[in-house]
């Protein structure tokens, strides 16, 4: 039984993914683009860019999901990352457990 938990355990920390704020993008650039230029530093996950419901258009600002720790370090080393004439502003997104997002929505 233990071993059958442990391996759960192993393949549930596999999943987890790791986030990269990303601000300032251009109005003109879509999800998949983003997804496409990041995917050069790592395994991208998920692109998340939300959308404004009143406007239609996304509100300048996704985060990436990454598969690995090493894949968020190797974006965050570069100094610059420019799309569509536009300079990026990245920031490494904390890790929160489930308990800390419930108090937060108390």
């Amino acid at each position: 039984m233990a071993a059958a938990s442990a391996v759960r355990a192993a393949g549930r920390r596999s999943q987890r993914l790791f986030d990269v704020f990303v601000a300032e993008v251009p109005w003109t650039v879509s999800s998949k683009e983003l997804k496409e230029y990041f995917s050069q530093f790592g395994s991208v996950r998920r692109c998340q860019l939300p959308f404004d419901k009143d406007t239609g258009f996304h509100r300048r600002y996704c985060w990436i999901k990454f598969s690995t720790p090493q894949d968020v370090q190797n974006v965050l080393q570069k100094d610059s990352h420019i799309l569509e004439g536009a300079k990026l502003t990245l920031k490494q997104q904390p890790r929160r457990r489930r308990s800390q997002k419930k108090n937060q929505s108390e």
